[in-house]
């Protein structure tokens, strides 16, 4: 017999930590942030109760009213009021509030407890409210309401017990809602707010200036916030460059023991071509960059969770509207520095639906962590190799910079080509104050992007790598010669054909090819690079196949003798993955959020067609001034 269920939603303000509570009560393992926005759709998990009650729990977009216009918004009123298929209407809203900032978020507790549902009000972050001397009465609260109220501190999973003692069956009943009866509903549960507020908030002193105060005076500050952010951005990129040289040599010690140990023991053959040099090479050399990618993921972690996160959307603010954008569309364009695919889902918080548009057709340019091993592999090339990390940070830095300001560019144009907005737009950000990193989640945020790029390095990469391994392999030529052999195969006639189409970029046809496969994954190019190049690693190098796939690149000359992959081919390069829509799972988000495969179709045939010129124009011109 199949065990009753009860739908209970986490409803309530942007940043309140309702994704905190699931994952407390659910063992999930959601993301976490602490910027509005961090969550952009339904998220399902299951608990019970002291009594063994099972219970779904829905965990629903923050947003900041039900009668607002955006996607997240849309969403959670349809979840509340048992509109969206397949979840028929909820049996009780756990509505979580900021215990700190109980004036504005008690509004959207009043709207939820006018859906007619049963209510109970979690209040979260007990402990910031205590720390900035605030004295709650939750009993007092509960009696004015008629619900039950509950005070906890999700993140350390304290009181959890008695949230869900308020939740046992039966459930609470739905409570009344007197101030919903004059004629402004949005000006009565204001002024219903404040006066619970004066019953069940004492404040302190408010001319007191709390430590998030102190330090906004000076992060926030229209110049020396502008010092700061700079300069924490660059921290993170100097610190990825000099901090994950050691573990990058762990990796490749194994990815050398595991060849050394195939070729030990097996005869020499296709098979064992395609183990070490297909396989463990060719993996191997996308896996490399993995401490590079978690240290920047681990970075993006703290300052999220930290709070910093919401200062940067608040200086961008003014940027953005200068490009014909709102704040709004900062936040899923920060996403996407990590993933497009999330920044993408996350535009359903802006109301305008060309805004929306516009920041999805732009998200793919803000360089996302699959180009960060073509960056790694590309930019020592630049260098002669006295440099210290700090010049490589500075170009890192530079790169994401350029591609930003591009999109912005893009941006302005487009949005005025669209016409005026369909909504009024409104960017509302609540700073939440500064906080002690949340390492268990920080960690399990970083294992789970750990493992997705792990997992898609064991099916997506190893499948091209295995195929290019074939198609460089036959058809096969008696010829000893690695040059005749790769002419002769499948991979070598495809450079072929590639050649005269990529040559005016700066590229032979074997760095054509490299790029073409990577159009399924970035990261193939790196792999790519080192089968069609044929590069062979010095046991006595530390630095592995990086050094190895690098030396062989500087040794490389076209017919004429010069250098192929001169510090100007390299930059042209570079400008392609900068603004080359390489990912085709990118393009099928798009076409489902945009409603449209055209706009899906067009974004990518704009973006190839704009990295190829960028491309063209910046090798054609520099070497017309002889660079």
């Amino acid at each position: 017999m199949e065990e009753d269920t009860e739908t209970v939603v986490l409803a309530g303000n942007p940043n309140v930590g309702k994704t905190t509570l699931f994952n407390a009560l659910t063992g999930s393992s959601a993301k976490v942030g602490n910027y509005a926005g961090a969550t952009v759709e339904l998220k399902e998990g299951f608990t019970r109760t002291p009594h063994g009650r099972k219970l779904k729990i829905i965990d629903l977009p923050g947003c900041l009213s039900l009668e607002g216009a955006a996607p997240d918004q849309q969403l959670a009123r349809r979840a509340l009021l048992g509109e969206v298929k397949d979840l028929g209407k909820p049996d009780l809203a756990l509505c979580v509030l900021d215990a700190s900032n109980l004036e504005r978020h008690l509004v959207l507790a009043l709207e939820i407890i006018e859906t007619g549902l049963p209510v109970v009000l979690v209040l979260n972050m007990i402990d910031v409210a205590e720390a900035s001397g605030l004295r709650l009465d939750p009993q007092k609260l509960s009696e004015e309401l008629k619900v039950p109220v509950v005070a906890i501190q999700a993140d350390k999973q304290k009181g959890l017990l008695e949230l869900k003692q308020a939740i046992r069956h039966p459930l609470p009943p739905a409570a009344e809602a007197p101030w919903a009866d004059g004629e402004s509903p949005t000006e009565a549960r204001q002024q219903m707010a404040l006066s619970l507020c004066a019953l069940a908030a004492r404040r302190p002193d408010a001319h007191q200036s709390t430590r998030s105060d102190k330090l906004d005076a000076v992060l926030l500050h229209p110049v020396w916030g502008w010092v700061c952010f700079i300069s924490v951005m660059f921290a993170v990129f100097w610190s990825i460059f000099s901090f994950a040289e050691v573990p990058m040599g762990w990796v490749e010690s194994l990815q050398g023991w595991l060849g050394g140990l195939v070729e030990n023991s097996m005869a020499d053959g296709d098979l064992r071509s395609l183990i070490v040099d297909g396989i463990i090479g060719g993996v191997g050399s996308v896996v490399i960059f993995l401490p590079q990618i978690l240290m920047l993921f681990f970075f993006i972690g703290l300052l999220e969770s930290s709070g910093y996160m919401a200062r940067a959307a608040f200086l961008m603010d003014g940027l953005m509207s200068k490009v014909g954008l709102s704040g709004k569309a900062f936040l899923p364009l920060l996403s996407s520095y990590a993933c497009a695919i999330p920044g993408i889902m996350a535009t359903r918080s802006i109301d305008s639906a060309k805004e929306r548009l516009v920041t999805i057709f732009v998200a793919p340019w803000m360089s996302c962590t699959a180009r960060l091993p073509v960056y790694f592999l590309l930019i020592p090339m630049l260098l002669d190799g006295s440099e210290g990390g700090w010049v490589q940070a500075s170009i890192l830095l530079g790169i994401y910079v350029f591609g930003t300001a591009t999109a912005f560019l893009v941006a302005r144009i487009l949005r005025g080509r669209l016409g005026p907005d369909d909504v009024e737009q409104h960017f509302m950000l609540e700073l939440p104050p500064y906080r002690a990193p949340q390492w268990p989640y920080v960690f399990r945020h970083l294992f789970g992007r750990g493992w997705a790029f792990l997992r898609k390095a064991g099916t997506v990469i190893l499948g091209i790598v295995i195929l290019l391994w074939a198609a460089q392999t036959y058809p096969k030529t008696d010829s000893e010669d690695p040059a005749e052999q790769l002419a002769h195969s499948a991979m070598g006639r495809i450079s072929a054909v590639i050649e005269p189409v990529v040559k005016p970029l700066g590229f032979d046809g074997r760095t054509g090819t490299a790029v073409l496969t990577s159009f399924a994954a970035r990261e193939v190019f790196n792999a790519s690079m080192f089968q069609l190049f044929h590069v062979e690693e010095d046991p006595d190098d530390e630095e592995g196949s990086r050094a190895a796939l690098r030396q062989q690149l500087a040794s490389e000359t076209w017919e004429d003798g010069t250098r192929m992959f001169r510090p100007l081919s390299v930059i042209s390069l570079l400008l392609f993955y900068i603004y080359a829509l390489q990912c085709l799972p990118t393009s099928a988000v798009v076409a489902r959020e945009a409603g449209s495969w055209k706009w899906a179709v067009g974004q990518f045939a704009f973006m190839t067609v704009f990295a190829a010129g960028a491309s063209l124009v910046v090798y054609q011109v520099g070497s017309l001034l002889g660079f």
